[in-house]
C-alpha cells in the first residue's frame, strides 16, 4: 500500500484529510514541521499532504527544507491551504510543489488530485528504476552506481565505519566469447550476476555492473578480514556453477576479486581508494586469476592463496 504523510498542526483537519484517504492509502500523521521532516526522511513515501499555514515553521519553509534533501527532495508535496492569493500559490509551485488542495476539502477532489500525483510518482519510480537498472543481468547499472557510491561515501565518513570497494572479472571471458559466442557469453555474465548478487543481499551491500564482463560491489560495516573471508565464498561459489571453459587455467568459468577495506574521513577520496581495488584485481589476474587479493585498513595485502 502506498504511504502518505500528512503534515498539518490541526488535529481536526489532519483526522479529516485521513479519513478521506485510509481506505486506499497508509496515512502517516505529523502535526509540527519539525516531526514532518523527520518522517519525511524515514519512511518511504508516495507523497506529502502539507498545510501551509502552521506554527514555528511555516508549509513553505518545510517544503524548501524537503526539496534541500537528497532523500525527501523527489516526493511530490501537495500544499494544503485557504489562501487564495495567487502570489502564495506561485511561490509554492516554484518551490517544488506540485498541486495545490484548498480549504474547505472536497473528498473526491481531495481524491482525485492524489491518486493522479501517486500514479505519476510511482511511474516515474519505475522509469527511474529501469534507468538504473542493468538490462541484461538485472543489477544496478554504472550510473545508479556512480549515485549510491557517492551518497554512501559521505555517509560512512560521517559515521566513521569500515567501507569496501570491490571489482569482479570473469577470467578469459574474450577467450570465452571467441570460443562459445556472444549470447552464450550473455548468459555466463548473466549467470554470475546473480551467483554475486545471492551473497550480497544485506541491507549494506551493493552491486552493479561496471561494464563488459566487470561489476563492481560495496559492503558496509565489516572489517577487511571479514569481507575478504565473504568474498572468498563468493568467488568459490562461482568456480561451482561448473560452466565449462577451454581449461586455459580452469575448466570452468571463474571469476578474479580485487578489494580494499577503509574507514574513511574527509581528506579520504573515493576514487583513489576504488584505483587501489583496481590494483588489487590486476594483481589477482596476474596471480594466476581465480582468486582474490585485498588491500586492508593499512594496506597491507590479504591473499587468498
Amino acid at each position: 500500500m502506498e504511504k502518505i504523510l500528512i503534515v498539518d498542526d490541526s488535529i481536526v483537519q489532519a483526522a479529516q484529510l485521513k479519513s478521506i484517504l485510509d481506505d486506499e492509502y497508509e496515512i502517516i500523521i505529523a502535526h509540527t514541521a519539525e516531526d514532518g521532516l523527520r518522517l519525511a526522511g524515514s519512511e518511504s513515501l508516495s507523497l506529502i499532504l502539507l498545510d501551509v499555514v502552521m506554527p514555528d515553521m511555516d508549509g513553505f519553509t518545510l517544503l524548501k527544507k524537503l526539496q534541500e534533501q537528497i532523500i525527501t527532495q523527489n516526493i511530490p508535496v501537495i500544499l494544503v491551504t485557504s489562501l487564495s492569493d495567487v502570489a502564495d500559490e506561485q511561490r509554492g509551485l516554484v518551490l517544488g510543489a506540485v498541486d495545490y488542495i484548498t480549504k474547505p476539502f472536497h473528498a473526491l477532489i481531495v481524491k482525485a488530485r492524489v491518486n493522479t500525483h501517486v500514479k505519476l510518482y510511482r511511474y516515474r519510480r519505475q522509469v527511474e528504476w529501469q534507468s538504473m537498472t542493468d538490462q541484461l543481468t538485472g543489477v544496478a547499472n554504472r550510473r545508479r552506481y556512480e549515485r549510491y557510491s557517492f551518497t554512501k561515501w559521505n555517509e560512512v565518513i560521517r559515521l566513521h565505519v569500515p567501507f569496501s570497494i570491490y571489482m569482479f572479472d570473469i577470467d578469459r571471458f574474450k577467450v570465452y566469447n571467441d570460443t562459445f559466442g556472444h549470447p552464450a557469453g550473455d548468459k555466463v555474465i548473466t549467470a554470475v550476476a546473480m551467483t554475486i548478487a545471492s551473497h550480497l543481499q544485506r541491507s549494506t551491500d551493493f552491486l552493479a555492473r561496471y561494464g563488459g564482463e566487470e561489476f563492481v560491489a560495496i559492503s558496509i560495516g565489516d572489517h577487511s578480514h571479514q569481507i575478504f573471508h565473504h568474498v572468498k565464498k563468493i568467488r568459490k561459489a562461482v568456480e561451482n556453477l561448473h560452466i565449462p571453459h577451454d581449461g586455459f587455467v580452469s575448466q570452468w568459468v571463474t571469476v578474479s576479486v580485487g578489494g580494499v577495506t577503509v574507514v574513511p574521513d574527509r581528506d579520504s577520496s573515493y576514487e583513489h581508494y576504488l584505483k587501489i581495488a583496481d590494483a588489487m584485481l590486476y594483481n589477482a589476474k596476474e596471480s594466476g586469476r581465480n582468486t582474490v587479493v585485498w588491500a586492508d585498513e593499512k594496506l597491507g595485502q590479504l591473499r587468498e592463496r
